[in-house]
């Protein structure tokens, strides 16, 4: 269940961020201009270098033209006819496929900015081009990924919460950036209950599903089997899940993962609780590759990206795919509708 804005709503633009400027972020918003330039009902506009974006335009034969803006609020006026861009000027030269640590500051001084129109109301969500986390780091930059720094941010008192948005799946990995071995020794009863509380609530309030099936995937071959083949399942997600029940929520499991995600299965349940990064990630990126989201749940902003890297080996061939981009806004925009309707107290229809 969605609610798309209709003429006579009015809603502020989307923010979407540089991301590593020698990856395909540029060229992926480039084509997904093209794609959403039809519609100005909910714009978005781009914070990055804009003569680099008419250079990379011009490089790849690409018909988007690029006009400077001084305000979000610009967007709206300018997205039917111009990819709307905030200015951000990166202080290296870019070459395409070789990050550059010289350029890691404009990176996340974009993200900062998409943050803060976000939080003063001027861009109702912000979506992050991919970023080279090693070349951040690098420079200096101390988090994991982009969910982290958001929830430090953000000063976030909910524990950030990752999930995979596709047509055909949604998961969420109960731990992310971690090693199997540290996954495993992190999982916890009340590490389990939070995670599954923040996807509850997000499904409800954001996603328009007013009683979500919950589904949690076992860590071990045949979930345990009954404890012959690990006692994850008997010590810490049955117990997770008991106590979830009790609270209310519609949840089952621990369910085998090699099993929970074919065609009749995936019918039986609106999301997935997977206990490490992979296990989540593998399912949906075989199943949608090329649309996949990431969001990012127990934030207060509205926060998505595509869920793909920087694919350096591609970037400046004109081969990127917007499929994700595209999707990642579409699903932000959703969002951003629900969390309206959710503060005005009205209902989504």
């Amino acid at each position: 269940m969605t609610h798309s804005p209709s003429a006579d709503e009015d809603y502020s633009p989307i923010a979407v961020t540089m991301g590593d400027p020698a990856g395909i972020g540029g060229e992926i918003a480039l084509k997904a201009w093209k794609a959403k330039s039809h519609s100005a009902q909910h714009p978005f506009f781009l914070i990055d270098d804009p003569g680099r974006l008419q250079a990379l335009a011009s490089n790849l034969s690409l018909n988007v033209p690029i006009q400077t803006i001084s305000s979000p609020g610009m967007a709206h006026e300018v997205f039917g006819k111009a990819l709307p861009v905030l200015q951000e000027i990166l202080p290296a030269r870019v070459t395409a496929g070789i990050p550059n640590p010289a350029t890691a500051s404009s990176v996340v001084r974009s993200i900062d900015r998409a943050l803060e129109f976000v939080l003063s109301g001027d861009a109702s969500a912000m979506v992050t081009n991919p970023i080279h986390k090693s070349t951040l780091y690098d420079a200096g930059f101390n988090y994991p990924g982009h969910t982290e720094y958001l929830a430090a941010q953000t000063k976030s008192l909910c524990e950030p919460v990752m999930m995979l948005v596709s047509p055909s799946v949604r998961v969420v990995p109960a731990t992310i950036h971690l090693s199997l071995r540290e996954a495993i020794e992190a999982l916890s009863v009340a590490g389990l209950v939070k995670c599954t509380f923040t996807t509850d609530k997000a499904l409800r309030n954001e996603f328009g599903i007013d009683h979500p099936r919950i589904a949690v995937a076992g860590l071990n071959p045949h979930a345990g089997e009954d404890g012959h083949l690990g006692r994850e399942e008997i010590e810490i997600i049955s117990p997770a899940i008991e106590q979830l029940k009790k609270e209310g929520l519609d949840v089952s499991g621990p369910f085998p993962s090699d099993s929970l995600f074919h065609e009749a299965a995936r019918q039986r349940y609106d999301v997935v609780i997977c206990m490490y990064h992979d296990q989540a990630l593998i399912p949906s990126k075989t199943l949608d590759f090329d649309s996949g989201v990431n969001v990012t749940l127990g934030l207060p902003i509205v926060r998505t990206s595509p869920d793909h890297g920087t694919a350096f080996d591609i970037a400046g061939t004109g081969k990127a795919d917007p499929g994700s981009l595209i999707a990642a806004i579409t699903v932000a925009e959703q969002m951003a509708v629900a969390r309206h309707h959710l503060s005005n107290g009205s209902s989504l229809v």
